[in-house]
């Protein structure tokens, strides 16, 4: 069986809630169960709040493109968003996060690194680096992006039943 929900959002907080929601009732109506189904709508969640904050968003047809695709017993989740000329260096970070989560044997281990990490830092920082390694670990989800044509960038990650 191979399903898909495909869904375009404008770059607003107030409309992830229901994009988190229609992704669980996706899940379910797909005969997911619970727990994966809670794992993998946090997981469309993170991402499409990274879009949101990273993406560059100038015509307000711009929208984040979002799509979880359950295939046998793997489900996908791509999450695209407009990337800006300048935006190379969020990239960059992007790839070296995702790389170094990989680096370790069990996302649980780059869960605690980071959240030492995230203590450590000052009251004024203003990214903390942990919705990533939640999706690893929490998500149970392997990342992966690339950047498309007409500089769109997609990050997908891969939650294994």
């Amino acid at each position: 069986m191979i399903a898909t929900l495909s869904m375009k959002v404008p770059p607003r907080w107030a409309e992830f809630d229901a994009v988190r929601d229609r992704s669980l009732e996706f899940l379910r109506r797909n005969d997911v169960a619970t727990d994966p189904c809670i794992a993998v709508a946090m997981v469309v969640s993170e991402l499409v709040e990274n879009a949101a904050k990273y993406g560059t968003f100038r015509r307000g047809s711009d929208a984040i493109e979002i799509a979880v695709t359950l295939a046998h017993t793997v489900i996908t989740i791509e999450i695209c968003n407009p990337l800006g000329p300048n935006q190379t260096c969020h990239v960059t970070r992007l790839d070296g996060m995702i790389q170094w989560i990989r680096g370790f044997q069990d996302p649980f281990e780059a869960y605690l690194e980071r959240l030492k990490e995230v203590s450590a830092q000052t009251l004024d920082s203003s990214e903390s680096g942990l919705g990533l390694v939640r999706i690893a670990y929490e998500g149970q989800a392997v990342l992966d992006f690339f950047v498309r044509e007409q500089n769109i960038l997609a990050v997908s990650a891969v939650h294994r039943l």
